[in-house]
């Protein structure tokens, strides 16, 4: 099982996330391409399709997700402060990979961070 999770700044709300290099092994293989494209499931059982794009050119790839993020950031009503989870599982009896994809709203009191609770 792989994961990661972030808490959303201003540009991950608006237009698309960052993501870890060391994700990128747990994606499908980009086979030469720039891009890859996988389906991750909510809580609720929504499957979202997103992609997940790395530089052409440049030192290192800079992952990020576009297609797909902002819809789901619009849908479930995220704002800078909530936490994002990406988590990859391999089923141990079929070998088949999924993804989870989980969102959690920032708890405030008295407008300062607590901690996260799941949507």
């Amino acid at each position: 099982m792989a994961e990661f999770e972030k808490i959303l700044r201003e540009t991950d709300t608006r237009k698309r996330l960052s993501v870890p290099i060391r994700f990128l092994r747990s994606l499908p293989p980009f086979k030469g391409s720039h891009a890859v494209t996988f389906e991750a499931t909510d809580e609720k059982g929504k499957a979202w399709t997103f992609q997940c794009s790395i530089r052409k050119t440049g030192q290192y790839p800079k992952p990020v997700l576009t297609r797909g993020w902002v819809a789901f950031v619009k849908s479930k009503k995220l704002h800078v402060g909530d936490k994002v989870r990406f988590i990859k599982r391999k089923n141990r009896t079929t070998a088949a990979i999924s993804y989870k994809v989980r969102a959690e709203k920032a708890i405030k009191i008295f407008s300062a961070p607590f901690g996260h609770a799941r949507i």
